[in-house]
């Protein structure tokens, strides 16, 4: 195995466009169902609209350069292409910060936080709050492809994550993520617990029991139980996908990869349900381009299927408690997080929590600057 580490730029194909461009020109939209409402999925007269304007507005090669404005690099770690992001703050006290995405996001969710936290003194706050960022796509997401094997676990992972870190010379550095990312940054903590001084999550860095049984209700505090109905209320209507992309990720990957449409909505489902609030349509939170870049990163890429396999079809995994590492934690849970601090205790130092009652799942691309204000104050002390 080689240790190399070769810059990488995105250069898609024109023919690769000019593919895509002539897939949503034919595209052929369900029949709405009775309502046409979100309850049933994504409504057709609302999905509709978004692929003409990206067919007709949206501009991959402006958000191409955008990408490329940053560093980017591929290296094989454990057999397996690594495609990351490193950009160096500008102030040589930096402190190194390793970013991790989820599902159905990417690279694109952190392109708002970037900057504030590698040059804080460009945007209104002190220097000496600067850090330098790693942003890797998971394993089997983006261009971290094809996935060559089975197992990424979250514990395989953490340890992945925890060699890049040595790879570039980081002997202290911080970690933060939501959702999967939420899950794999601990596990880099309990692998390389010399080298992490703080491990940071929006979400909570694991779940609650899913379902969550009524006899706990009455020890929670009136949040905490908000929190865990939505639990119950997502295991009753949401967890279609989970069963789905869990066991047949594969078959699902058919339409998706070739559909370009059918990839959207099934991206756009879940960005509905997990932006805040929910009774707002996902483009009037975050920007469509942004929407729809986080969409191209998935089909340009061809990888829903090995995203859904390395996402979910390690559920048994995800479920164990693990061991604490004693690594200082912070948590910020937006007010779509389910995340129950007495849960998070046992596997986790928790030495901040802070509950925000607005936002969404996606903590970088919906509520960007109340994100990097709490990773700054939580990383203060840590440095």
């Amino acid at each position: 195995m080689s240790n190399e580490i070769t810059p990488f730029r995105i250069e898609i194909a024109q023919e690769q466009l000019d593919v895509l461009r002539d897939k949503l020109d034919a595209a052929r939209l369900p029949a709405p169902l009775p309502g046409d409402d979100w309850d049933t999925g994504v409504p057709v007269h609302w999905l509709r609209e978004l692929v003409e304007y990206w067919r007709t507005g949206y501009d991959w090669r402006a958000a191409e350069a955008e990408l490329n404005r940053y560093p980017q690099f591929v290296t094989e770690i454990d057999g397996q292409r690594i495609h990351f992001m490193h950009i160096r703050s500008v102030e040589p006290g930096a402190t190194p910060l390793l970013m991790t995405h989820g599902w159905p996001g990417s690279i694109a969710e952190f392109l708002d936080v970037i900057g504030p936290l590698t040059d804080p003194g460009a945007h209104g706050s002190d220097p000496s709050d600067a850090f330098h960022l790693v942003i890797p796509a998971l394993p089997g997401f983006g261009f971290s492809s094809p996935l060559v094997d089975s197992g990424w676990s979250r514990e395989r992972i953490g340890r992945t994550w925890a060699e890049l870190m040595q790879r570039l010379g980081y002997d202290r550095y911080g970690v933060q993520g939501g959702d999967i990312g939420g899950a794999v940054s601990p596990e880099v903590a309990r692998t390389a617990t010399d080298h992490v001084i703080g491990v940071h999550v929006n979400g909570g860095p694991n779940l609650p029991p899913i379902p969550f049984p009524e006899a706990d209700l009455p020890a929670l505090t009136d949040l905490e139980r908000d929190r865990a109905r939505r639990i119950n209320a997502f295991v009753r209507e949401e967890f279609g996908y989970i069963a789905i992309q869990s066991t047949r990720p594969q078959a699902l990957a058919y339409g998706l990869v070739d559909s370009p449409v059918g990839q959207l909505a099934w991206i756009m489902d879940k960005f509905r349900e997990w932006t805040h609030p929910r009774n707002v349509l996902p483009d009037k939170i975050i920007d469509r381009d942004r929407l729809l870049t986080n969409v191209m990163l998935y089909w340009l890429t061809g990888t829903a299927g090995s995203a859904a396999y390395v996402g979910y079809a390690q559920a048994d995994r995800w479920g164990e408690v693990p061991a604490d590492s004693g690594v200082p934690t912070g948590v910020i849970a937006f007010a779509h997080d389910v995340c129950i601090r007495r849960y998070c205790e046992p596997s986790n130092t928790i030495t901040r929590w802070v509950d925000v009652d607005h936002g969404g799942h996606f903590a970088a691309l919906e509520e960007p600057e109340l994100l990097v204000s709490d990773i700054r104050e939580f990383f203060r002390d840590l440095r």
